[in-house]
């Protein structure tokens, strides 16, 4: 899909999903369904699920499609390649099921299971699709940390370049080792708002999940370290033995150049992309062939770690998961008492 069929499909996605919240506005100010010019509720309906429905449907299909050619899993590209095709033949648009009854509506779509129901949610939602952007390697993650309630553009802008921030763990692990409070623009108020929606997503009471970052999935369970080194290690080791393929990420590649491996691997019923990271700041401290970046995106958990070669303290060498050192430093300790 080139970049003009993207862009007309974000514009279909961003019309539709502004005329669909517009109308859930006004029922809900209890107006009622507006007419057309003919009078029926049901044209408008049909109107804005064909509108909604089919914008997001493309999505889907690039995202089966990019798996395919990455040699992931073949029933995850027929999942993604039919949960096109379902979305694209519903009559209700997405929106109007998540508004009324959650994602577990989508979830009783025949052929929709809980993952496939994270990502359509978060189309609909935000106009955004985290997965899709990985698959095309270009990741932002100033968008995930935008989405923490309190943390603008700007100060996402900042936290990202000033403290090498990239997950959600490591802004955690900023907000209460002092980091992110010595940052102009980051008073009391606003260190607890981030800690207390922090706390919310990564950690939700009971198991309950949770939904309270605007355009970003629950990341639960999470996996432990030695899963996600395990993941590193065999993304590493692949593309040193010259095994993987290779994409042409569209951010700080002018030459597009495909040069960035991407790894798909499971471990049991949990799904994982590895590839290096491709940010503004991975570049400037060339660590473009250090960092890795290992996503989960599965029926039972959503996240995103980074791994990297630690330069300081006793686990200097080593390969260790940001925002878990410590969890990795009890690894390392474990296995070399035995």
């Amino acid at each position: 899909m080139d970049d003009h069929a993207r862009k007309e499909i974000h514009r279909a996605l961003s019309s539709a999903l502004q005329h669909l919240h517009q109308r859930g506005a006004k029922q809900e100010r209890g107006r009622g369904p507006s007419r057309s010019k003919k009078g029926s509720p049901h044209v408008e309906r049909s109107c804005g699920a064909s509108r909604a429905n089919h914008a997001i449907a493309p999505l889907l299909v690039e995202t089966a499609h990019l798996l395919e050619e990455q040699k992931a899993n073949p029933f995850r590209v027929r999942a993604y390649r039919n949960a096109a095709a379902t979305i694209e033949n519903l009559e209700r648009p997405v929106i109007d099921i998540l508004r009324s009854e959650g994602r577990a509506g989508l979830e009783r779509i025949r052929g929709i299971g809980r993952s496939l129901a994270r990502s359509i949610e978060q189309i609909a939602l935000s106009g955004h699709f985290g997965l899709l952007d990985n698959l095309r390697g270009h990741a932002d993650p100033e968008h995930l940390i935008r989405a923490v309630p309190g943390l603008g553009p700007e100060l996402a802008h900042r936290i990202h370049t000033e403290l090498g921030i990239e997950t959600l763990p490591e802004l955690e692990a900023a907000a209460y080792d002092g980091r992110l409070g010595r940052m102009s623009g980051i008073g009391v108020g606003r260190l607890r708002r981030v800690r207390s929606a922090l706390n919310e997503f990564l950690h939700p009471r009971h198991g309950v999940r949770t939904t309270g970052l605007v355009g970003v999935l629950k990341m639960e369970p999470e996996p432990s370290v030695r899963e996600i080194l395990s993941v590193d290690q065999e993304y590493r080791t692949a593309e040193a033995q010259r095994r993987l393929p290779h994409i042409a990420p569209r951010r700080l590649n002018p030459s597009d150049e495909a040069w960035l491996p991407i790894l798909h691997t499971e471990r049991g019923d949990r799904h994982y992309t590895a590839l290096y990271s491709n940010t503004e700041r991975a570049h400037r401290l060339a660590k473009t062939h250090d960092w890795v970046v290992v996503y989960r995106d599965d029926d039972d958990g959503h996240g995103q770690w980074t791994v990297v070669t630690e330069h300081r303290g006793r686990m200097a060498g080593q390969r260790v998961v940001r925002g878990r050192e410590g969890e990795c430093a009890r690894l390392a300790a474990a296995k070399t008492a035995s």
